[in-house]
């Protein structure tokens, strides 16, 4: 019996979909059954699930899925602020906007369109928010499933105006994990951070890994652009590789913290970890005309080869 050579179309496994609030979201889905979702709501990454099925990034159950708040959970873009270190909202503005699909993107290296399943994003910004911060751009995220199931968010900013201006960024990772206290991170140690609990003051870090006994919120300066987040119950590791984004947000809020979340459940810290590839030390300038772009991509393997497969 001969073969039949089936040829996958990408652009027929993307559906489209409404939220609960009428807003569009697309579904990618790569032959072997991964998925992910993502909506216009912030052009947020809302789910990532395995070939199983098995949902990749943590949502709380208390998630507030209302505009223009952001949804606690999945990917949502911090941008052209990270955290409240500036004049503008908690993150920026960019995870509360209703994007735009791109039908016309400048092109990407040909690596980043062929054999994927993805979407193109836009935002520009309205009025209001140029009262905000009065700057011109086009903000264009492109989201991939690959064939082998690696999430790739690639985010491209375009300075339209007519002087320069500089942003700080993070993709702000929710990783479901199976247990926080039985979780490390490879790939940070001996780096200097800024410790949020402390007024960002600066430490080094000490361990041979990263593992959490308490609430952390770190900013790891000049990372390497591979990290691992080795989860032992599942025997699994998060493979996060990233360009663009030399900081590393280390995020966990721990008992205390969870309890004074409206939008987070008390317990739920357990099950979840942010691993942030951004740029937040050395805020991003762009020239008129200039154009930054961040890659990360995240993928996952079965911990028994991580620390030779990562070369760590």
């Amino acid at each position: 019996m001969g073969h039949s050579a089936v040829v996958w179309n990408y652009r027929a496994a993307t559906e489209i979909t409404k939220d609960w609030n009428g807003i569009n979201q697309f579904l990618l889905r790569n032959p072997q059954g991964a998925s992910a979702q993502v909506s216009l709501h912030g052009g947020q990454v809302t789910s990532w699930r395995n070939e199983h099925g098995e949902e990749l990034l943590f949502t709380s159950s208390k998630a507030i899925f209302k505009p223009p708040k952001a949804m606690r959970g999945g990917i949502p873009i911090c941008f052209p602020q990270f955290g409240n270190c500036g004049s503008l909202e908690q993150h920026g503005f960019a995870r509360n906007k209703i994007w735009t699909v791109d039908d016309n993107p400048p092109p990407l290296h040909s690596n980043d369109s062929h054999g994927k399943s993805f979407i193109d994003l836009l935002l520009k910004p309205s009025e209001e928010d140029q009262k905000g911060w009065p700057h011109s751009f086009e903000f264009r995220l492109r989201v991939s499933l690959t064939i082998d199931g690696d999430l790739i968010l690639i985010s491209r900013v375009r300075n339209i105006n007519g002087k320069p201006f500089s942003f700080s960024f993070a993709y702000h990772t929710y990783l479901s994990v199976s247990d926080i206290s039985e979780v490390r991170i490879e790939g940070l140690e001996t780096l200097d951070y800024l410790d949020n609990l402390c007024q960002r003051e600066r430490f080094t870090e000490q361990g041979d890994a990263i593992t959490f006994e308490s609430e952390m919120d770190r900013v790891y300066l000049s990372s390497p652009n591979v990290i691992a987040v080795l989860d032992h119950e599942k025997k699994r590791t998060y493979v996060i590789r990233k360009e663009g984004l030399p900081d590393a947000v280390v995020w966990n809020p721990w008992d205390k913290k969870s309890k004074s979340m409206v939008d987070f459940g008390d317990e739920e810290y357990k099950q979840m970890l942010c691993v942030d590839g951004a740029a937040i030390e050395k805020p991003i300038t762009l020239k008129p005309g200039e154009e930054w772009t961040g890659r990360l991509q995240l993928s996952v393997v079965p911990s028994s080869f991580c620390s030779e497969y990562l070369n760590l």
